[in-house]
This record gives structure tokens, sequence and C-alpha cells, in this order.
């Protein structure tokens, strides 16, 4: 039974885990095709670019999010302690990131929070 737990839990961690690319793949590719946009232009304003980077900001701490649940997921088939350290470490550090980022994005926006559905 636990073996067909784990079979399970990696299927769905590696599932989001390919969200997670997916979702940070498109956010990458919408904000160059906006920033080509921008520069065909000839003229960006502050504002433009700004929106730019908020944008894709927010497509990072989107997919930082889902590679967060991979990570939880993950720990519950973790046979060893050391995988489990080394599975919090990395969610500590995605943690964190996803904090700095996301408070970076607070201060863009004038300390109004992005609403996740924005993205």
């Amino acid at each position: 039974m636990e073996e067909i737990v784990g079979v399970f839990a990696r299927g769905i961690a590696l599932g989001v885990e390919a969200a997670a690319i997916l979702i940070v793949a498109f956010g990458s590719v919408e904000a160059f095709v906006r920033i080509l946009a921008i520069v065909a232009r000839g003229r960006a304003t502050h504002g433009e670019r700004k929106e730019v980077w908020r944008r894709f900001g927010m497509w990072l701490l989107l997919g930082l999010e889902f590679e967060l649940a991979a990570d939880i997921i993950e720990s519950v088939v973790s046979p060893t302690w050391i995988d489990i350290a080394q599975l919090g470490a990395i969610a500590v550090i995605r943690t964190f990131l996803n904090y700095f980022l996301e408070k970076d994005l607070e201060e863009s926006t004038g300390g109004v929070t992005p609403v996740r559905g924005e993205v």
C-alpha cells in the first residue's frame, strides 16, 4: 500500500512541477513578447516597463508556489531524514524567494498587494 501511495504522490508531484515549468515558461514568453513590442515602438515609458516586470514577477511567484507545493508532496514520501532535510531546505529557500518577490511586487504597485487572479 505504501508503494502505491508513493508512486501516486511522486506522479502528482511531477505533474505539479511540470505545471510550474509551464507557468514560468509562459510568463517568460509573455514578458519577452511584451518587451519586444515596447522596443519595436521605439519609446517605452517607465510605467510600461514596470508593468511588464510586475506581470512577469507575478508569473514567477505563481511558479514558485507550485514548486513549493511539489516539494511538500515529495516530502510525504521521502524515505530518509536526509531527503526530508534537503526538501525542507529547498522549501525554506523558495519561501524566502516567494516572500521577497511578493514584497517587491507590492512595493511596485504602490503598497497594494497584487491580486493573484490578475495573472
